[in-house]
């Protein structure tokens, strides 16, 4: 595989959510850029496949079924990459998912589960990752938050709460491992072009909001491509980004500017 700048070299990377969407877009780019890839998703079939396809176009990479808010099959799959690939040196904590419906619809186990999908799994991820990367003295994390962490949408109350719950992840850790080491940060997309996308904006207008593709042009001017949202998580990850820690990189075209 041709590399483009190799700002991953020799980098073991771990991406959660990674067969699919952006999470798909940034193991490719990860691995375009010289790192090893371990791909984590609750799809093993398609991590797998992804794995194949980037080894195909001579990278290294790994494909592990994992439930990322189960705990035990979390620490299995660190287990399986640091025993293939090595330890990690750097974590995009990017699996997540969405709720849209009006707030008194959403059941206590619909909370619960959101929460363990866009939570909890960087909470699991980063405790199984982080011992590796303390014992080598550094490490970079990537949590994918949203604008949905600053600005609320109707319908998406759970959502935007977990979002929120994720860029104050990031930032914390940060702020308690930046003299190990350690960075961590966040990403917060903006309307993005993937299947979870669409569906999203197909939800909330069934809700009657105004989110066409239209709508979203004029906050944002077009819907985000997920090779935009991973080439913002590769700055992060990178040395590029030696000294950006605790923070948060809107990729948003302007959204939370105006």
């Amino acid at each position: 595989m041709q590399t483009t700048s190799n700002r991953l070299l020799g980098k073991v990377v771990i991406v959660s959510g990674g067969a699919g969407g952006c999470g798909a877009a940034a193991s490719r780019l990860f691995a375009r850029e010289g790192a090893k890839i371990a791909i984590i998703d609750r799809n093993a079939e398609a991590a797998r496949a992804l794995a194949s396809e980037i080894e195909r176009h001579g990278g290294t990479a790994i494909g592990l079924g994992a439930d990322v808010s189960n705990a035990e099959q979390v620490e299995l799959a660190v287990a399986l990459s640091r025993k293939r690939l090595g330890p990690a040196n750097a974590l995009f904590n990017h699996a997540g998912t969405l709720i849209v419906k009006p707030f008194l619809e959403v059941s206590e186990s619909e909370w619960d589960w959101l929460m363990a999908v866009n939570v909890k799994s960087m909470y699991l991820m980063t405790r199984a990752v982080l011992p590796d990367m303390l014992s080598n003295g550094s490490g970079s994390i990537v949590c994918t938050s949203s604008i949905s962490a600053h600005y609320a949408t109707p319908g998406e109350v759970v959502y935007n709460a977990s979002k929120g719950a994720c860029q104050m992840f990031a930032r914390a850790i940060a702020v308690e491992y930046r003299d190990r080491g350690i960075r961590s940060n966040a990403i917060a997309p903006g309307f993005i072009r993937t299947d979870h996308g669409l569906r999203e904006l197909h939800d909330l207008a069934a809700m009657g909001v105004n989110a066409s593709e239209a709508d979203i042009a004029v906050q944002q001017g077009r819907l985000c491509e997920p090779e935009e949202v991973a080439r913002a998580a590769l700055f992060l990850l990178s040395d590029d980004a030696s000294f950006v820690n605790g923070t948060e990189l809107f990729v948003d075209n302007c959204f939370s500017a105006v």
